[in-house]
Formats: structure tokens, sequence, C-alpha cells
């Protein structure tokens, strides 16, 4: 399986000013709130755990493996 190459946070907003897609809207089309989209895409934070660690992986700015299971992120 080819692995796409990661981007950034800047190329991740580029992208949706051309597209004139909200953080709002990415939010809801990746199921994840859309503080935790902003937080993942503005602040310096390794997004390392639970909502920012997926957010981060949907949005291909991080490489990792997202896990479903019910009381992970509180583990």
């Amino acid at each position: 399986m080819d692995k796409k190459p990661l981007r950034t946070r800047e190329e991740v907003l580029q992208d949706l000013r051309r597209k004139g897609v909200s953080i709002a809207a990415l939010a809801r089309s990746i199921g994840i709130d859309r503080a935790t989209v902003y937080h993942v895409l503005h602040k310096d934070n390794p997004n390392s755990f639970g909502k920012a660690h997926k957010a981060a992986v949907l949005l291909g700015i991080k490489d990792g493996e997202i896990v479903e299971d019910e009381g992970h992120e509180h583990a």
C-alpha cells in the first residue's frame, strides 16, 4: 500500500481556502469537533492522543493509526 506524503498544517489550511471550505465544515466531514480541528491546525502541539491524534492522521499531517476503541481516549 502506497503512503501519501505528509502535509503541513499550512498546506491543509491553503487547501481549505482554495476550496472555500471552513474548518467547521471540515470538522463535520471527519466527525471531530471544530475546536479540536482548529487546535490541530493552529497550535503547536504533538497531537499525540485522542481526538487530536485522530484529526491529525485524517488530515494527513501525522503518520499514525486510528484505533477505535471505547475508553481508548481516557486510558
